[in-house]
């Protein structure tokens, strides 16, 4: 009996056409297609190769049956010839434009299905409920100056003018410059940053109750945006590290789409009563700052490390977390991560990384200006109190969680980017061009749901859009932190663009987020074909001179830039 004789039987009216590859009397399925100029390069080859050759190797009768019946399967051998007992080595058939498949990827390494799909929930119950609550407790502490705006912190604190425009400008500022340098640290010291950067915002939330001047105001928007500068990077390059690049969509997606919305909703209804004589907006910044420290200082003893080194995961479940860093890698690492250096960092700002900073930027603009003046923008549709202004800006928020939960379960069943990030922003679009277009408070009000809506997706898509596209490590640590980097200045816009004077129908902020909507839609589809362009020209065997004259180490650290290497469109 062959080794093929087991085998299952394949019948000819199968539909979908796989790749075969055949070495050393084993065959192996591949779940990626073939190109298309490639099938029918691969049945000219077939045509030729000689019975006898083939027939020799002792093959199946169901795979001589594939053969001689031309079956439109395509055919991809590793054979040996009669002078030269060698066998052919595989990079030499993906050199010549054809993708890595899964099981050439893991390179011997079998990974059960079962075994893994238990290690997806574990994760999937640990990380996520986490992650949300962290980045919450972030979106909160920042957030949390526009309910106290409009409970009386200009009026304690002796503000006037741009006083509160400036206070949140410093805050961008310091959150802009903490970014890729509390990422690098990340990288080197692992997990344990998170739990310090968590402690210190609370920390200061929690001093920023205490306040009594303006001076003193800056001064703990300075502290707080230093702290939080690097969390959300820290967060999804962690997960990056536990997850497959088909899974990160998903998991980053609940993570950072509904911790700010639920985190939004939330804000508003601590703003309802006081607590012994920490009262109005002091209640709101003690409250939150209390909570979040606690939270950190669990962290220090809760929070996951390194899948190399978790103490969360036995031993096999580590193996096979290595396994799987294995297989979704161009070329294998065992989990290591490749030293930081200057080059790395800055070959991480490539054009792809650059379009999703850049968009994220301007979703950015909206999202956070909303985030931050949303009850200042109700307050102004009508005369309400300041709980009846706070309560009415929870709804847009609870839309928004519904959305994220449809568009990023879509994004990752579709294995699509480009098309859930389109749809989403043009609802944006529809909702400040509606804002733009009437005085109607109920209309504008309706606006609000349209705008929160489309904009609160935006930035997670965009974010994880670049992250499936960065590769090494270290490109992916720098661009998991330069996206909401640069999407920091975009929030710096947004403290600008509701302004007293342009009070109450706010028309020059809304025109401005009108146009950087339109501006998104045009890089996600431009963007999106750019990708599919580079994946064609690899597919051809365009970019194979990447790899002449490399050492081993140097094709290691090629990354994105690998001829293997495919981009998520």
């Amino acid at each position: 009996m062959t080794p093929l004789d087991d085998a299952p039987r394949w019948k000819p009216t199968m539909h979908l056409e796989y790749s075969w590859i055949f070495w050393n009397c084993e065959l192996r399925l591949s779940r990626q297609r073939t190109p298309r100029s490639r099938r029918f390069e691969n049945r000219k080859k077939l045509k030729e190769m000689p019975r006898w050759h083939v027939c020799s190797r002792g093959l199946s009768r169901d795979l001589r049956f594939l053969i001689e019946g031309h079956i439109h399967i395509p055919l991809l051998f590793r054979a040996t010839t009669m002078s030269e007992n060698k066998i052919t080595p595989n990079n030499e058939l993906l050199g010549k434009g054809h993708s890595r498949t899964e099981s050439e990827a893991e390179s011997g390494n079998v990974i059960d299905a079962v075994a893994e799909k238990q290690l997806l929930r574990k994760l999937d119950w640990i990380l996520i409920p986490l992650f949300m609550l962290i980045y919450g407790l972030n979106f909160i502490d920042r957030t949390a100056v526009g309910n106290a705006k409009i409970a009386g912190l200009e009026k304690d604190l002796g503000m006037e003018g741009f006083d509160f425009n400036i206070a949140l400008t410093v805050f961008y500022i310091f959150y802009f410059l903490a970014d890729i340098p509390s990422n690098l640290i990340m990288k080197r010291v692992g997990s344990i940053w998170i739990a310090v950067l968590v402690t210190l915002f609370g920390a200061v939330s929690l001093a920023s109750a205490f306040i009594k001047t303006y001076r003193q105001l800056l001064a703990t928007r300075v502290l707080l945006g230093l702290a939080e500068g690097g969390t959300l990077s820290a967060l999804v390059y962690l997960m990056a590290r536990y997850y497959r690049r088909k899974e990160l969509v998903l998991r980053t997606g609940l993570f950072f789409g509904l911790a700010p919305t639920l985190a939004g909703a939330s804000s508003g209804l601590l703003s309802v009563d006081n607590i012994g004589i920490v009262k109005s907006w002091r209640k709101i910044f003690f409250v939150e700052g209390l909570i979040t420290t606690s939270v950190g200082l669990l962290l220090f003893i809760t929070i996951p490390d390194d899948p190399l080194t978790s103490r969360m995961l036995t031993k096999t479940e580590r193996e096979l977390s290595i396994a799987r860093l294995n297989a979704d890698a161009v070329v294998k690492t065992d989990g290591k991560k490749e030293p930081t250096s200057i080059k790395l960092i800055l070959q991480s700002f490539n054009i792809w990384t650059t379009v999703c900073a850049v968009a994220y930027m301007f979703v950015n603009i909206s999202f956070q200006g909303l985030s931050l003046f949303l009850p200042t923008v109700v307050s102004s549709l009508g005369k309400y109190t300041v709980v009846q202004a706070q309560l009415r800006s929870v709804p847009p928020f609870a839309l928004a969680t519904v959305w994220v939960l449809v568009v990023i379960p879509w994004s990752f069943i579709a294995k699509q980017r480009a098309i859930p990030v389109i749809c989403t922003m043009l609802l944006q679009v529809v909702g400040y061009a509606i804002a733009v277009g009437t005085k109607n408070p109920h209309a504008r009000y309706a606006a609000c749901f349209l705008c929160v809506t489309g904009s609160t997706p935006g930035g997670p898509m965009f974010l994880i859009w670049g992250t499936d596209n960065a590769a090494p490590d270290t490109m992916r640590a720098v661009a998991t932190a330069a996206i909401p980097a640069l999407g920091a200045i975009g929030s710096l816009i947004a403290v600008w663009t509701y302004l007293p004077s342009d009070a109450p129908n706010f028309h020059k902020g809304n025109s401005l987020n009108l146009a950087t909507g339109c501006t998104v839609v045009l890089m996600a589809t431009f963007g999106a074909l750019y990708l599919r362009r580079e994946n064609a020209k690899r597919d051809r065997g365009e970019r194979d001179y990447r790899l002449e004259g490399k050492t081993e180490e140097e094709i290691k650290n090629l990354g994105y830039l690998h001829p293997k290497f495919r981009y998520q469109i």
